[in-house]
């Protein structure tokens, strides 16, 4: 228990300590004119509450990561605590405060434009491409994963046996009890995602995403202090805390929990989100609080599931069993909602979960969009502009909801995490610029750099969307610092350059 406390401290501590130091290294400035105002266009540019746009941030980035990433980390033993504070205060937070600060000071510009600002164009083409794939994947994740969690709060029976009596089927002889209850729920649910992903792609941000993120949020909450309160008030027996590595199968911790707990400490994720609510922030003062503070939220989220689930069932061994040979947290979800907080509560509680990858999945079609639009130039204000560029998107994503969940789920891991080393060198060239602090962003990019090349390179279990081309994880480091000493060096050519970008 007091491993778990003395997490949540640190959590705290960080948001006004450090979070005040990184803040201090982008200078906000009160008297600035934010894009919100200098582009205001009644879509995407729109003036919000900051208290609005702090959980339209948080429930944006907070998707299955916090808490199914969590879970699945948790096997590894309490040593997770450890990735999710300090990756989330030294890196994770720190990602996003720049990213959104990069953006605002750009005229709300998308990452990929942000990337072609501190790195150039190459990096930027490339970067277009590989986060409009990141875009689709994160949409079709977060389409199955929350239909699949949505199914299994509803009766099996309830629409095959509507399809039978009002139609005259037989559904159940034709195509399998499974297919009779499950798959018929699962395919309406899915359809209603999509549709509720289209609207708030298309709508302007104020009409649709602006007005339900507050029930959501509140929602949210419900699950969040219902699992904290039984884990402080003893019904949970805590794993005592150690570094050793628990995992039943001996998994090493480098790299693959890094990978497994992203959205928890580190995603490149939510540097495309960061944009979007940069175009919405009013006053350069409140950066911190909504980026760098939603940051320390969902490590709270990741914290308390990654507690939750191992204290639930009482240990590492119980968890394991849980999860399954197809190590699906989803299951474990419900049934730690239900056990913790009843009937009603519980429902609540999965509710909760369930609109974090929804919240997640409507935003990453919208930044799609934007980043789709901006680089082809391609204004935005008609709709007949906005379903040119939505339309393959959305139906890419489709046709990607016919390949299995944990392949998707697996992929969108290790890119979520290239893309968080390739923000954060761009984020480092961004403070560079102005020569000032900019190891406070090299440093985590060093770091991702080299894990996410050993998890490529030197991984060789393939269900983990690795190559394992190299025989240990000390070659695939070195090729990664490699990678991260030639980003160092570009890094006097960006001090070189001024403020050329127009920020302070």
């Amino acid at each position: 228990m007091w491993a778990f406390l003395v997490a949540l401290a640190l959590l705290c501590a960080g948001y006004f300590l450090y979070g005040r130091f990184v803040s201090s290294a982008v200078r906000p400035d009160p008297a600035a004119v934010t894009p919100a105002y200098s582009c205001g266009d009644g879509l995407d540019y729109v003036p919000m509450p900051t208290w609005r746009i702090f959980l339209i941030q948080l429930l944006n980035i907070a998707g299955l990561g916090p808490v199914f990433g969590a879970i699945m980390g948790a096997v590894w033993g309490p040593q997770v605590f450890l990735w999710v504070v300090f990756g989330c205060i030294l890196g994770g937070a720190v990602h996003d405060l720049l990213g959104g600060a990069m953006s605002v000071r750009n005229r709300g510009a998308s990452l990929p434009e942000l990337i072609g600002i501190y790195l150039g164009n190459v990096p930027r083409h490339f970067a277009t491409i590989f986060i409009l794939i990141l875009m689709i994947l994160v949409g079709c994740v977060f389409v199955k994963g929350p239909a699949e969690l949505i199914t299994g709060l509803l009766p099996a029976d309830m629409v095959g046996g509507w399809l039978d009596s009002s139609f005259g089927l037989d559904t159940t002889a034709k195509l399998g009890t499974s297919w009779h209850g499950n798959t018929i729920w699962l395919w309406l649910v899915m359809a209603f995602i999509f549709m509720y992903y289209v609207l708030a792609t298309m709508l302007p941000i104020d009409k649709l995403i602006g007005r339900v993120y507050p029930i959501f949020g509140a929602i949210l909450l419900v699950m969040v202090g219902g699992l904290l309160w039984a884990i402080v008030s003893g019904r949970f027996e805590l794993v005592p805390f150690t570094i050793e590595n628990l995992h039943p199968k001996g998994t090493p911790t480098w790299p693959t929990i890094f990978v497994t707990v992203s959205c928890g400490a580190v995603s490149g994720f939510h540097a495309t989100q960061s944009p979007l609510m940069a175009r919405c922030l009013k006053n350069e003062t409140r950066m911190r609080a909504v980026f760098y503070g939603a940051m320390i939220v969902e490590g709270v989220i990741a914290l308390v599931w990654a507690a939750a689930a191992s204290g639930y069932y009482g240990g590492i061994a119980g968890l394991t069993l849980a999860l399954g040979p197809n190590n699906n947290p989803a299951p474990i979800v419900m049934e730690v909602c239900r056990g913790t907080m009843g009937t009603v509560g519980g429902v609540l509680a999965v509710i909760g979960v369930i609109v974090l990858p929804i919240t997640s999945g409507d935003t990453a079609f919208r930044a799609g969009r934007l980043i789709a639009a901006d680089y082809l130039n391609l204004p935005q204000k008609k709709i007949v502009n906005r379903y040119i560029i939505a339309l393959p998107l959305f139906a890419i994503a489709l046709a990607l909801n016919f390949i299995p969940f944990g392949i998707i789920w697996k992929y969108f891991g290790w890119a979520n995490q290239t893309l968080a080393a390739l923000t954060l060198w761009a984020a480092a060239a961004f403070l560079a610029r102005r020569g000032n602090l900019w190891w406070i962003a090299a440093v985590p990019a060093l770091f991702m750099t080299v894990m996410t090349i050993t998890f490529l390179l030197a991984t060789p279990d393939l269900s983990h969307a690795s190559i394992g081309i190299v025989p240990s994880t000390i070659i695939g480091g070195a090729v990664g610092l490699g990678a991260s000493v030639l980003f160092v060096a570009m890094l006097p050519r960006m001090r070189k350059k001024g403020v050329s970008d127009g920020s302070r």
